[in-house]
């Protein structure tokens, strides 16, 4: 089982979007997944078409009361799971703050799936801050996905959660944890921009960004709107191929 912690501290980049496409593109050719909402906003929830039920959230597994095995819920769509996120999952940092080993916590929830196996992938769906909820899935993962708009501040941004990587890493709260990749997301081959934003990630950072880029598309941005993943709602689009290509990619660098 690989847990992938899908991270940008940066909001509006594509974050939950390759979240979701990704977990449903890895559940189409057979992997087995878990896509788990960390993001108190509850984005990926709504857009895999799950009701974010209160009580249904990690935060009474991240404060002690109760085992995740009790919020993993099934999706619509076949080998593909989900633990959804509520609001009141904001109010659990204050709490972690105060409990022994706080950037643990999740490493110690998610151990039961470690044990029992039933997946091959485990995503978490961080939300877009640096705060306790990303820290602690960057010490409970294995890899990292960075999600990367191409826009002016995006090498900017980048540059933040690799440090916090390497802090992660380097102090021995995660001393595993690898960055899998960097996709490209909003990708619009029209503009100057978008073609300068990719050159210069590619030559700070030639061996993480994948080749599969996430295109500006208006069906992924309908598609949430919908509760579908692009996959159900535009099977044969241009998005849908490209989140194919970047899963196919994924699995080839998690391997």
């Amino acid at each position: 089982m690989k847990v992938v912690a899908i991270a940008n501290q940066k909001g509006g980049v594509g974050k939950t979007t390759t979240a979701v496409n990704l977990a449903a593109a890895l559940a189409e050719v057979g992997h087995k997944t878990l896509l788990i909402d960390l993001d108190p906003q509850a984005n990926a929830s709504t857009a895999i078409g799950c009701t974010a039920e209160p009580g249904r959230s990690l935060y009474s597994c991240m404060i002690g009361q109760s085992v995740i095995h009790d919020k993993i819920q099934a999706s619509p769509y076949e080998n593909l799971s989900i633990v959804t996120s509520e609001v009141d999952l904001a109010g659990c940092e204050v709490e972690i703050a105060r409990m022994e080993n706080p950037l643990r916590r999740l490493r110690e929830v998610l151990e039961p799936l470690r044990n029992d196996n039933n997946y091959q992938h485990v995503l978490l769906d961080c939300p877009p801050s640096l705060g306790i909820l990303m820290t602690n899935a960057l010490a409970a993962a294995q890899g990292l996905l960075v999600p990367v708009q191409c826009e002016f501040f995006a090498l900017d941004g980048i540059s933040k959660i690799l440090d916090l990587v390497a802090r992660i890493k380097n102090n021995g709260v995660n001393p595993e944890i690898e960055v899998v990749g960097v996709a490209l997301t909003m990708f619009d081959a029209r503009t100057r921009l978008s073609q300068q934003v990719m050159s210069e990630l590619q030559q700070h950072l030639p061996d993480k960004i994948f080749k599969s880029i996430i295109p500006r598309s208006i069906r992924l941005g309908e598609a949430p709107s919908f509760g579908k993943p692009i996959l159900a709602y535009d099977p044969s689009g241009i998005g849908s191929q490209s989140y194919r290509q970047l899963a196919a990619e994924f699995i080839e660098r998690v391997k």
